[in-house]
């Protein structure tokens, strides 16, 4: 398969909210916010400064996609990423599309110095798939993180 990671800008935010949208009707069930809300919300976050998202494209297809944060911490020595998004379409799977766009963050990880990746742990056992993914990957396993809406 021909497939090439290229960094999205702003102007692709249609198309990063399209798969963030296949993930949330994934991970919820089908009840994910609508699709609209999501473009509106991808506008935003992909003009913001630290923001910034990878997508995997395959014969003009958009294949997958995963954005990345910066974020700082003590605990991390500075400023790290945070994957926030990670989602390859099912017809796609199998096929190392998520793999590379792991290896492209972490390209990108580094060129903006940063020493660490993290990404929420998903809900286990349901998640299993999703967990060895990140663990042959070359993540380690700290917990899972907790939220508090406002």
């Amino acid at each position: 398969m021909d497939l090439s990671i290229v960094r999205a800008s702003p102007q692709d935010f249609k198309t990063v909210a399209c798969l963030v949208h296949a993930l949330l009707q994934e991970l919820s069930g089908g009840k994910a916010t609508p699709i609209g809300e999501l473009e509106e919300t991808a506008q935003v976050v992909l003009s913001k400064h630290g923001v910034f998202a990878l997508l995997a494209v395959s014969e003009g297809q958009p294949l997958g996609v995963v954005v990345l944060n910066e974020c700082a911490a003590i605990y991390a020595g500075g400023e790290f990423g945070e994957i926030t998004e990670l989602y390859v379409r099912p017809e796609a799977r199998s096929l190392g599309v998520a793999a590379r766009l792991v290896e492209a963050a972490i390209v990108e990880a580094t060129r903006h110095g940063w020493h660490r990746i993290e990404v929420g742990a998903p809900p286990q056992p349901e998640w299993a798939r999703t967990m060895q993914f990140y663990l042959r990957n070359g993540f380690e396993e700290v917990g899972p993180r907790l939220r508090r809406r406002l």
